[in-house]
């Protein structure tokens, strides 16, 4: 196979080379953030740590860590490192009790975005010669901007389909030939279902596909890959670092490979934060040396996995992740949107329920479901006037607003819900969704 980048000179330069250039990225970096960001120059003081203790990438350790709760904490422009009036977008994610992540964009920070994407997807073997077929979600989401400013930016022509209206979606994909496929993973299952249904998988023209915002296992990628007729590719990204396009696959697909001239990555011991070296499971931390509106230094994703130096045939010299192995914290992905229990604990609070509940996750026909079990309270048992029908409708709109998805609640009597050690067990996750 042809070997082909978007960037050869960075994508396949020296480790030596990367190094030296992200040394020097963020020396520039440390001190910018220093001099800009007073959230952060408030932590660095009482770690005692200043710009010019920080000579090159060994000295990264000493950095205080970034995380979600900095980020609320921050909110809205705390970490910001550019006026606002330079800034030219932002994008946000939902954080764990409602307020967001906002992260800020300048036009240079986008470009930046933009060419990483575009890397994403001559990877998988994309040209300006393509059609790409963009279904991530458009809007705050940063997926379906993402690859369509990576698609822009390769010259192939871009469908910005966005999600859903999936006989739309078969049909433009039927009629413009689309051959480059983007959304997630459960997306294109469900896609794959229903080109089945329809009986038109011979009329289809993809090759291959792009599919984050969610774990999925080999298994699915087979499934995908068999139903759409093309070749499945991981992609990885959060808004807080920039969105999709920080770490891509390659044809090799075995782990994907770090934009390391944008962000250097880390993995740590998650429980007392040490550096952990080459090759162990931890937590993945990201440092972002060319942003510039939103810089994060040393931000813990809270993903687990495990990086690797290990030649690559594809030729690309920039170091992979495996795709991540669990979490360090309590979030799910649910059809791609960050869920925590602390959402769905403040939504009962805030309803007078008790916070006896459980949340069951599972995946039915590729798509994820998400069930809300909550206890009434035993006066409201008792009240021979309480309209459940009405309180769950009251919940599901509640649920709704907070976690922009929708939820099924069920109220169920008191003390149904199994205590184990007298702890109710919160979670129950059904989908298999890091295949080891």
């Amino acid at each position: 196979m042809e070997k082909r980048y978007f960037q050869p000179e960075i994508e396949t330069m020296p480790v030596e080379e990367i190094k030296k250039r992200q040394s020097e990225l963020l020396v520039k970096q440390v001190k910018n953030v220093y001099e800009n960001v007073s959230y952060y120059r408030d932590l660095m003081d009482k770690k005692g740590v200043k710009p010019e203790d920080i000579k090159g990438i060994e000295d990264l350790h000493k950095l205080p860590f970034l995380t979600k709760d900095d980020l609320r904490e921050a909110y809205p422009t705390g970490l910001l490192a550019r006026p606002k009036k330079d800034c030219v977008r932002i994008h946000s994610t939902s954080g764990t009790t409602g307020r967001r992540v906002v992260a800020y964009y300048t036009q240079h920070d986008i470009d930046l975005w933009d060419d990483c994407c575009a890397r994403a997807l001559v990877a998988a073997g994309a040209s300006d010669e393509d059609v790409v077929h963009v279904s991530y979600g458009y809007g705050l989401f940063t997926g379906g901007f993402g690859l369509n400013g990576g698609s822009h930016k390769l010259g192939s022509l871009t469908l910005p389909m966005s999600s859903g209206n999936t006989d739309r979606q078969i049909q433009f994909m039927i009629d413009q030939e689309s051959t480059i496929l983007c959304c997630t993973p459960s997306y294109a299952a469900y896609l794959g279902e229903s080109v089945k249904e329809k009986g038109v998988k011979d009329q289809l023209k993809l090759k291959a596909g792009i599919f984050g915002a969610e774990a999925w296992t080999e298994e699915m990628r087979a499934e995908i890959e068999n139903s759409l007729g093309l070749k499945a590719y991981d992609i990885y990204g959060l808004t807080e670092i920039s969105g999709p396009g920080v770490a891509f696959e390659c044809e090799e697909q075995a782990g994907m490979h770090i934009n390391e001239d944008h962000f250097i990555a880390e993995i740590i011991n998650p429980e007392t934060g040490e550096v952990l070296p080459e090759g162990e499971k931890g937590e993945l931390v990201f440092t972002s040396i060319t942003k510039e509106a939103f810089p994060l230094l040393r931000y813990r994703t809270r993903d687990l996995c495990v990086l690797s130096r290990k030649k690559c045939s594809c030729g690309r010299t920039h170091v992979r992740m495996s795709k991540p192995l669990g979490r360090s914290d309590d979030m799910m992905v649910i059809r791609g949107v960050n869920v925590f229990p602390s959402q769905i604990e403040t939504v009962l609070l805030n309803n007078n329920m008790s916070v006896n509940y459980q949340i069951v996750v599972d995946r039915v026909n590729n798509t994820d479901t998400l069930d809300i079990n909550v206890e009434v309270t035993p006066e409201m048992a008792a009240d021979l006037t309480y309209d459940r029908a009405a309180k769950t409708r009251e919940l599901s709109a509640a649920m709704k607003n907070m976690l922009g998805i929708s939820a099924k609640i069920h109220l169920v009597n008191p003390h149904t819900i199994v205590r184990s050690e007298g702890k109710a067990v919160r979670v129950i996750d059904n989908r298999k969704l890091f295949g080891h």
